[in-house]
């Protein structure tokens, strides 16, 4: 298999509700006007906490300094596992199952962070710059690694990569096992052309930016079981929407595409506190049994907490599974 080091540096940054205000035009501007922005790598996530954006460069420069904007303060660089010529989830419904034990159990045992973004197209593996030596150094028995450089894929040797190895001895430490939260809705992994994008402007304006009206709040328990979470990725040109079926239903169904299964999805929601950005294993804590066990899952993670898609059909299984995960280390 191929390991892509892709050609965009990114910034991981949170956007508070409150002041998501302060930033509507730019991010609308990200993503209906393409023309306008040099932007090739956009992640929008709302969670009920705030919003993930997740940008390279030159989508970085379109959001000023502000109280309501937190930025993680690394530089984090796309990795893109690619097999037989096609990116790992080309299949359609792998997700991270496919790359879990080949990437992300390895450099978990390196003391390597990852941040995931799992998208319609395929999934990406965000490790920071600082520790790229290290991730080549582990990954390269394993991957043919190359990284774009304008366009071009240059094979990565390992004498390139000598200098920069982190040497400290240590064992990764045993990650804690954070409490999950699996909620009652069902999901939609989707699809779109970006072409049609203004065609869903206003309700995708709409769904994005005035979803906490006050018309939408309610003390229903039905409701209390639910998580609000909305993902817009456009990434190198290709749109990915994960939402639940509620929102779904406000868009025009023929300009939405998924798989030909057309799965429902439910979500493994991870953390009980916000879980930062300096602990490792925690993708590989949970994506790991999930490729043991060959279910299928989109893996995406925010700023505060992350979260796992798997099939409706498995979510019992996979809620034993974590069950026992949990009592695992009171019987070491």
């Amino acid at each position: 298999m191929d390991l892509h080091i892709l050609d965009h540096r990114l910034r991981v940054t949170c956007i508070s509700k409150t002041g998501l205000v302060h930033f509507t035009h730019p991010l609308i501007k990200l993503i209906f006007l393409r023309n306008r922005s040099r932007c090739k790598f956009l992640s929008l996530t709302e969670t009920p906490e705030n919003y993930t954006v997740v940008l390279d460069e030159e989508g970085f420069k379109e959001l000023q300094p502000s109280e309501h904007l937190q930025v993680e303060g690394s530089t984090w660089l796309p990795l893109n596992v690619v097999s037989n010529g096609n990116t790992s989830s080309s299949s359609q419904a792998v997700g991270v199952t496919k790359i879990a034990k080949s990437v992300i159990a390895p450099l978990a045992e390196q003391n390597v962070s990852v941040f995931m973004l799992s998208t319609y197209q395929t999934d990406f593996i965000l490790v920071r710059e600082n520790d790229l030596s290290v991730v080549i150094h582990t990954l390269q028995e394993e991957f043919n690694i190359y990284r774009e450089v304008g366009g071009e894929s240059v094979p990565v040797h390992q004498q390139d990569t000598q200098n920069g190895l982190r040497r400290n001895g240590k064992e990764a430490a045993k990650p804690t096992v954070h409490p999950v939260l699996i909620p009652e809705n069902q999901f939609c992994v989707m699809s779109l052309d970006p072409d049609t994008l203004p065609a869903i402007a206003t309700t995708l304006i709409d769904v994005l930016f005035y979803s906490n009206s006050p018309k939408e709040e309610t003390d229903s328990s039905e409701d209390l079981q639910c998580v609000k979470f909305f993902s817009f990725s456009l990434i190198d040109g290709y749109v990915s929407l994960v939402m639940d079926t509620e929102a779904q239903r406000q868009f025009p169904a023929d300009l939405l595409f998924t798989s030909s299964s057309g799965e429902l999805w439910r979500m493994v929601r991870i953390g009980g506190q916000p879980l930062g950005f300096d602990e490792c294993g925690i993708v590989a804590q949970i994506s790991q049994p999930l490729a043991d066990s060959d279910i299928s899952a989109y893996y995406i993670s925010t700023f505060s907490f992350d979260h796992a898609l798997v099939p409706e059909e498995d979510i019992v299984t996979v809620t034993d599974m974590l069950q026992r995960q949990r009592k695992e280390p009171a019987a070491c």
